[in-house]
């Protein structure tokens, strides 16, 4: 068995699916290799295994991007809704607000009134047009009224990085990537992208309640799909073992250490949050006139 990771060696996305790979191998009896492909927003892989046999023999490693966002705002090779079937999520990554510890705003509320005052003046990074970086701070700023600059980079490190190096005001990432830079004082974080707070990330309120628009709430998702028509029996077995996986202390902390909030769905309700995410940033992306470059 492969499970395909369409994106680079230690990734978040990496790290959760050879999670999952180790688990399954131990509960399947038999060897399941992660295999990465990484390339064009995870376009790659993703449609790699859009095209594979439905066999049960082809998972891929799926994460909000490639599954969520590519297609609302490029022509993809692949029709998620066609030729994948939703397994079952790991859980939910809350983002982070970020800024330089010595930016002029002490809190979100500050950080807002300074930059609705000043429109076009501050700028903020992405992983690139279309990547959840940027469709999250889209939303977040048309929900807030913000008019600042999108400066695209080619990654989530190079767009971290130019945070850290003040090349940017501001910036959303995961807490797996930002959250030891907030401990050690290289960044501050000014609130959080999902309503409800985290124990991961604590003493970070939610961008909700801290002053920022009451109706934002998203978080990042990984999940598992296969190729469509693949038999429902094989999809029933991946679930319960990924669960039963998910509900032990030791894996359930190792997802936590990579900044997941572990709370499993099934297929159906996998399925209903896609579509639901489709229909909110569809709107968002044609009123914005995001297309990828």
């Amino acid at each position: 068995m492969r499970l395909i990771i369409p994106w680079p060696p230690g990734q978040s996305t990496d790290i959760q699916g050879r999670l999952v790979a180790q688990w399954l191998s131990e509960r399947l009896g038999q060897t399941v290799v992660p295999e990465n492909r990484p390339g064009a927003g995870g376009q790659i892989g993703t449609n790699a295994v859009a095209k594979a046999a439905p066999d049960g023999y082809t998972l891929l490693s799926a994460s909000i991007g490639p599954v969520t966002f590519q297609p609302l705002v490029a022509r993809t090779p692949y029709d998620v809704e066609r030729e994948l079937a939703p397994v079952t999520t790991f859980g939910i990554a809350p983002f982070l607000l970020l800024v330089k510890p010595d930016f002029p705003a002490q809190d979100l509320r500050s950080f807002l009134a300074l930059v609705r005052a000043n429109p076009g003046k501050f700028t903020h990074n992405s992983s690139g047009v279309g990547g959840a970086q940027h469709l999250l701070t889209a939303l977040f700023n048309a929900k807030a009224e913000l008019d600042a600059l999108h400066v695209p980079f080619q990654g989530s490190g190079p767009a971290l990085a130019a945070l850290l190096g003040g090349q940017v005001d501001y910036g959303i990432d995961t807490p797996a990537a930002a959250w030891r830079l907030v401990q050690e004082g290289q960044l501050r974080a000014l609130g959080l992208t999902t309503a409800k707070p985290s124990p991961l990330v604590p003493g970070v309120p939610p961008i909700a309640q801290a002053g920022g628009p009451p109706d934002y709430d998203i978080g990042g998702w990984n999940g598992l799909m296969v190729p469509a028509g693949t038999p429902r029996p094989i999809i029933d077995r991946l679930v319960t073992e990924i669960h039963a996986g998910l509900a032990t202390p030791g894996l359930r902390r190792q997802f936590e250490s990579v900044g997941v909030e572990v709370g499993p769905l099934g297929p159906e309700p996998f399925m209903a949050m896609l579509r639901d995410l489709w229909g909110s940033f569809g709107a968002l992306i044609r009123q914005l006139g995001i297309r990828a470059e």
